[in-house]
């Protein structure tokens, strides 16, 4: 009987183990279904971040800084949106538009023009204007025909200026500033990577700041306050 009792005992504690072993199969199942469901979603709604390209930081330090943006988005076009993904964004390019006068949506609406008249290849992610307003033309995430060899990997601003001397009025330097700040912190740079137009190619923009190397050295000194002066989350 001592026996026979024994045997049972065994037999029982072999099936619940068996019965545990099943329980920690099937959940370890479970498991790796959610993280490949997890990991298909998050990979259809961003492939580029498993790709280790573009990236943006969020935070609430970041988005208080972001001035106001009028976002007039180009069709896509191979003349000035071409549609193309960047690569991880390592910089910020300043230009200046060399038409005096001209309005950010008079920029806009030029590249724009470019998908019907096919006379040039050119556009920026950004445009600000001589009152300092901004408007955006093409996703952050997107090339720009503005920064020769940088296109990949800059994010682009056109400025706008009254007169020939290039010279930015106080309302566009504001918002250049405020914008730079913003994207530095979205991008993780800091305001030695914001450069200019010259600083790629050698070409004389933007006009006002290549001529001024102290004005430009000032600029990013703004940059670098506005950025300091953010409370981090």
């Amino acid at each position: 009987m001592e026996s026979q009792r024994r045997n049972t005992n065994r037999r029982r504690e072999s099936r619940r183990h068996q019965e545990q072993m099943q329980q920690h199969v099937i959940i370890g199942l479970i498991c790796l279904i959610v993280a490949v469901l997890v990991f298909g979603v998050l990979k259809i709604v961003n492939s580029d971040i498993f790709a280790g390209k573009y990236r943006e930081r969020i935070g609430a330090h970041i988005d208080p800084v972001k001035p106001e943006i009028d976002v007039q988005l180009l069709t896509i076009n191979p003349y000035s949106r071409p549609g193309i993904k960047t690569d991880e964004i390592t910089g910020i390019v300043v230009h200046y538009t060399a038409n005096p006068g001209a309005t950010a949506m008079n920029n806009r609406d030029y590249f724009e023009s470019l998908k019907d008249n096919h006379e040039n290849q050119v556009s920026s992610n950004f445009v600000i204007g001589i009152e300092g307003e901004i408007v955006q033309c093409i996703p952050t995430w997107e090339v720009a025909y503005a920064s020769n060899s940088r296109n990949s990997d800059t994010i682009s601003i056109e400025c706008c200026h009254p007169d020939e001397t290039g010279e930015f009025t106080d309302e566009t330097y504001r918002s250049m500033v405020q914008l730079c700040a913003w994207l530095c912190l979205k991008f993780g740079l800091n305001e030695t990577d914001v450069i200019r137009h010259y600083d790629v190619t050698g070409k004389n923009c933007p006009k006002y700041f290549v001529e001024n190397e102290k004005a430009w050295d000032a600029f990013q000194e703004n940059i670098r306050l506005s950025m300091k002066n953010v409370p981090e989350s």
